[in-house]
């Protein structure tokens, strides 16, 4: 097969990837859509690479195809990467079967109670713990217009954003969804006053993380160590001359969730490990629920919508609450491409850098866009 040839099947069964909707859908297209990206892959791995059937498996589920390397798994891999270079967003299992024989009992019994295999996803794409619809704080890109009350004013605001979660290594569950994933996440989230002649940049925080993400089944879970960063806008200090507060620290944060059908509740906390200023009280409460829609409405977007709260010590514990809802469009999975048109509302403690002491509230539209 020429290289023109393994383009279009590459080019198929990305469009076949695309076009799947999230799992868990009652769409009757999705089966056949499954159907046709395995047989294009299964082209591929047997017709140009020349692989026995009994020596690799192939699973595609709604979408998501992944494929367990169980014979010369470093060879297979180049020969993948080499056949289909164009294709994304497929992960590929090493099956270390005979390690996994060899393997201590205490590490069998751990993987077992986890529900982990010895298979093993190097870059996996996507993330376990899929990132969270409401808050102000998940690492994505995004813009959105808002309209500001604050202590001292009300004014219009652009508050921009990127930032993603990037896998490194991901230890393969029983199912292609499950298992243990380790990466990295960053973001940075910017909010620019509109009513300023020069669209003054008020402030930026900057955040970077190590998450460590787990599912089994309907359960998932984050532990996330990271830390933030705040620098306000050199416009806006001339103008305001506001009393400066370095406001940096590191964070201890694991959220618990459990999905139910299009809805998926999430609960936890996070702990303050070192902070500036130093008298900050360390401890938090984070938690929330999202709906994701499996039927497209308006353009085939489909409808989804979150609320999530936070409560700090810092301020006796009252409630800050995030509201979003809108269209989703594209994929519903993580590391997929996608856009969200989302309006949106907030209430509580402002979650931008040194006006964490101020208390807010805004409502907006943004659009949220995901890879």
């Amino acid at each position: 097969m020429g290289r023109f040839n393994r383009r279009c099947i590459a080019a198929v069964c990305a469009l076949a990837l695309l076009a799947a909707p999230a799992r868990g859908g009652v769409d009757p297209s999705v089966s056949r859509q499954d159907a046709f990206l395995a047989g294009a892959l299964t082209a591929v791995l047997e017709r140009e690479l020349g692989w026995a059937r009994d020596s690799y498996r192939l699973e595609v589920k709604e979408g998501l195809a992944t494929i367990t390397l169980l014979v010369e798994p470093q060879k297979r891999r180049e020969q993948l990467q080499t056949a289909l270079p164009e294709l994304q967003g497929v992960n590929i299992v090493t099956d270390n079967h005979r390690e996994e024989e060899a393997q201590p009992e205490t590490r069998r019994r751990l993987y077992s109670f986890l529900g982990l295999t010895a298979g093993t996803v190097p870059f996996p794409s996507g993330d376990l713990f899929r990132p969270l619809l409401a808050d102000p704080k998940q690492p994505q890109f995004f813009v959105s217009l808002r309209r500001y009350d604050t202590p001292v004013e009300s004014v219009s605001t652009a508050a921009v954003g990127y930032g993603e979660t990037f896998g490194f290594y991901r230890q393969a569950g029983e199912r292609p969804e499950d298992g243990l994933q380790v990466g990295i996440s960053g973001g940075l989230f910017a909010q620019f006053n509109l009513d300023a002649e020069s669209n003054d940049l008020v402030n930026a925080d900057y955040v970077v993380g190590v998450p460590v993400t787990y599912r089994q089944g309907p359960f998932s879970a984050r532990l996330r160590i990271y830390h933030q960063s705040s620098h306000l806008g050199d416009e806006f200090l001339l103008r305001s001359r506001p009393e400066r507060i370095n406001l940096s620290y590191e964070s201890l944060e694991l959220l618990v969730a459990c999905q139910w059908r299009e809805l998926r509740g999430y609960l936890g906390g996070e702990y303050l490990l070192f902070r500036e200023p130093g008298d900050l009280d360390r401890q938090g409460l984070h938690g929330g629920v999202e709906y994701r829609g499996r039927q497209g409405l308006l353009w085939g977007g489909r409808p989804v919508g979150g609320v999530d709260v936070k409560s700090w010590a810092e301020h006796d514990w009252d409630v800050d609450t995030s509201v979003k809802i809108g269209l989703e469009f594209g994929a519903a999975e993580p590391g997929r491409r996608r856009l969200r048109v989302m309006a949106e509302g907030y209430d509580g403690f402002a979650p931008h850098g040194q006006f964490y002491n101020d208390e807010i509230s805004y409502f907006g539209l943004g659009v949220y866009l995901g890879f």
